[in-house]
Parts: C-alpha cells; sequence; structure tokens
C-alpha cells in the first residue's frame, strides 16, 4: 500500500528525533518529516559501511508468479525487477560493497544482478551467496557471510530487503545513525493499523529512542495519540559493527532481526528510529511491500501516473499496462483486442482475441486466481486448461445414450446433460 500522511495530531512517535542534530523538523500541528542531516558537518566514507541485502524471499501469496521465481525478481513495471529498486539506492547513495544473500530459485538474480549492476561496484565487492541449504533467517544470513563482511572492514554494516518499491537516500540515514549514537537504527514507515501486523511495529519517544517492539502482532498498537496508524519497521537496519558481532556470538540461537536481535537492542535501550523522508524527485513519501497480487498490481499502476518516486532505470518502451487497471507483464501478449479489468497476465502467457477477464467473479474465479481484492492472475496454464475443459465439455457421448431413446426430448435432454 501506498501511505503519504497528512496528520494534525502530536504523538511523540511523530516526532522522532535520531539526534537533536540530525536533521528532523518539527512543526505541531504539521506533519513530521524528517530531513537529511548537514552532509559536510556529517558526511561519511563509504567504504565505511558494508551491505548485506536479503533476497531469499519466496512469496507464497503471489501464488504462481513465485511458484519457479524469488519474489525480489519479478518483473515491475515493465523490464524492471522488485529488487532493482534496493539496487538504484545504493548506486545512488554512492555505496559500493555489497552482498546479496539469496535463497528459494536464485538462478534469476545471480544472472540479473552483475548483468545490470556489476559495473557500479568495485571488482570483487558486489558478491552473491546462495543459502539454500544454509540460512535459517535474515540474522542467520549474516552471520553465515561474516567472514565477507569482515574482509571488507568498516564500521557500520546496513541490511536491506530485496522486495519493497520505495526511494531513499542511505546516506543521510548512515549519518543520522552515526549522530544518534545507537547502537542500531531502524528505517520506519507511518502504515494503517489494520495493515501492520506483517511488520515490525514500535513505539519510539521524542528522541527517537525505540520503546517497545512487537515482529508482525496479530493486534497492532496504534501510535499514541494517532488512533488508526503504527509505526512499522522497513526491514532497514543500520548497526554499529561491533554491537552486531557481539550480538550474533553471544546468542547463537538468535536468527532473525526481527524476532531476536531488534527486540535485544530495544531491551538495551540502544535502537533508534528514523523516518522515511519524502523522495528528492517527486517530495512525496512512499513505500510499498509487495507480498500480495493486489499491491503488486496496484503499486505499478501508480507509476503509470508519472510515479510517486523515481525508478530504477528509464522507462520501459514497450506498454505494460493495460486499459486503466491491468498490467501485462514481460513476455506476456495480447494476441487480439481483449477487454481486461483489475488483471495481472503472466510472462508467458498468450492472451486470445476477445478475452475478457475481470468482469465477472464468479466465471474469474473458476478459471483464474482471483483475490478477495478483486485482482486477477492469469496465466497460460490456467487459459490451458479452461480451452481444454471448455473442449471436452462440447463432446457428447452418444454410446451412453440408449438406443430407444435417440429421439424426441430425451436426446435433446441428453444432448444438454452431456453438453454441461
Amino acid at each position: 500500500m501506498c501511505w503519504i500522511l497528512h496528520g494534525t495530531a502530536d504523538p511523540l512517535e511523530r516526532s522522532i528525533l535520531p539526534a537533536a542534530r540530525a536533521g528532523y523538523s518539527i512543526a505541531r500541528g504539521k506533519t513530521r518529516v524528517p530531513t537529511a542531516p548537514n552532509s559536510s558537518s556529517e558526511d561519511f566514507d563509504p567504504a565505511s559501511v558494508s551491505t548485506i541485502l536479503l533476497a531469499g524471499g519466496r512469496g507464497t501469496r503471489l501464488f504462481e508468479l513465485t511458484a519457479n521465481e524469488s519474489k525480489p525478481a519479478l518483473f515491475f513495471a515493465g523490464g524492471h525487477r522488485i529488487i532493482d529498486f534496493a539496487m538504484a539506492n545504493l548506486v545512488r547513495s554512492g555505496l559500493d560493497r555489497l552482498l546479496v544473500a539469496t535463497q528459494f530459485a536464485p538462478q534469476t538474480l545471480a544472472a540479473h544482478l552483475p548483468t545490470r549492476w556489476s559495473r557500479h561496484f568495485k571488482s570483487g565487492e558486489l558478491a552473491i551467496k546462495d543459502g539454500r541449504d544454509s540460512y535459517r533467517g535474515t540474522a542467520d544470513a549474516l552471520r553465515r557471510n561474516w567472514q565477507t563482511i569482515e574482509a571488507w572492514g568498516g564500521t557500520e554494516i546496513m541490511v536491506l530487503a530485496a522486495d519493497h518499491i520505495y526511494e531513499m537516500d542511505y546516506g543521510a540515514l548512515i549519518r543520522a545513525h552515526r549522530a544518534s549514537g545507537a547502537a542500531v537504527t531502524v528505517a520506519v514507515d507511518i502504515v494503517p493499523q489494520k495493515q501492520a501486523s506483517g511488520f515490525g511495529v514500535m513505539h519510539a519517544n521524542r528522541q527517537g529512542t525505540i520503546t517497545s517492539f512487537l515482529e508482525k502482532p496479530a493486534n497492532p498498537p496504534a501510535i499514541v495519540g494517532e488512533p488508526g496508524f503504527s509505526m512499522a519497521s522497513m526491514g532497514i537496519y543500520v548497526f554499529s559493527k561491533s554491537w552486531i558481532q557481539n550480538a550474533l556470538s553471544a546468542n547463537v540461537a538468535a536468527t532473525d532481526f526481527g524476532q531476536h536481535i531488534i527486540p535485544n537492542a530495544v531491551e538495551q535501550g540502544v535502537a533508534m528510529a528514523y523516518r522515511l523522508p519524502p523522495s528528492n524527485t517527486t517530495g512525496k513519501v512512499y513505500w510499498r511491500d509487495i507480498g500480495t497480487l493486489d499491491a503488486l498490481r496496484l503499486a505499478q499502476l501508480d507509476f503509470a501516473a508519472g510515479g510517486p518516486c523515481r525508478l530504477p532505470g528509464p522507462v520501459a518502451s514497450s506498454p505494460w499496462r493495460v486499459s486503466n487497471d491491468s498490467i501485462l507483464m514481460p513476455g506476456a501478449t495480447l494476441l487480439g483486442a481483449a477487454r481486461l479489468s483489475r488483471t495481472i497476465v503472466a510472462p508467458g502467457t498468450r492472451l486470445p482475441s476477445n478475452a475478457v477477464i475481470g468482469e465477472d467473479p464468479l466465471e474469474d474465479g473458476r478459471w483464474f486466481r482471483r483475490t478477495e481484492g478483486g485482482t486477477v492472475l492469469v496465466t497460460q496454464a490456467m487459459l490451458d486448461r479452461r480451452a481444454e475443459q471448455r473442449s471436452s465439455s462440447r463432446f457428447v457421448r452418444l454410446g451412453r445414450i440408449p438406443r430407444s431413446g435417440l429421439s424426441g426430448p430425451r436426446l435433446r435432454l441428453a444432448l444438454d446433460s452431456a453438453n454441461g
């Protein structure tokens, strides 16, 4: 979902400050918007930061689209891939020491990342590590790749998720982390409370210190003084290297950032919150977790009308939006005129001429995958199954009709029954 707030309340969390000098603006009665610290006074050497990009997500709620493909590798708004947003943010921020931890179906990313992005990284400092048989969680991926991170040196480690759509200057985040003196800084956004159960949810005081943290709670708490909204973790963390090294070695059972590492930091009082600033190009605050078919379709439509933030590369030359609310993914083909509504046409799908999809919930649900939100996913296998069943239903098995009954009303009844 896209969350752009224009609230008037004055909760503590809406004025979170990594540090007084970290560049947050505060105005009573207006939305608090963090601004980047002064780079001249709080600059950083990119070589002091190592990044691990977690790109092993399967994306089960995307169903057939991720049956044989990881979620970060899915196409988005033409030929871009979801992971390209994080990659573009890294390049724009000047960070060039990156380890990508893959797990489920890593083949596409193993081919795509070096081809598309390697020229932006120094030789040997874009590493792709496949953890299909080893990673036990997000934090465990860092633990098992510590030797590479240690060899790069530096003083901070940044952890990113590869399946989100957003624009962010990581340099501003790192400067805020250093200015605060915190061991851990968590990037956050404000989300509707009813949708917050899929994220880590927290409270923070006026100084920005996180005072409580719950990982994916069934009943997420609202921001104090702002009912209906919650403060959610974006899955982006900056760690002081010495602190995270000690945390990982002290508890070998700590395998997940949200379940183990961040709650530990909050308990110690060393975790700070950093609010996602507006895009430098659009002035909008935009972040989406692409976890469902509805989110995948709606986020792409946001970019069809100019975009709430920058795309990771040039705009696609071939059309990827069909009608006003449907998506044609790369490799999909329309064989003629079609009438589509709230539809995603999967790669490799050849949609027949005069197809009508998205207008009849019962018919869509019979042949395709339809979400409660009304998005319809169409794949070639679904079309083949529909064509096969419709073809077989037209055959009349006359051998089952008694010879004495091949006339009059009994014949008509038999034909009607055979043809469904």
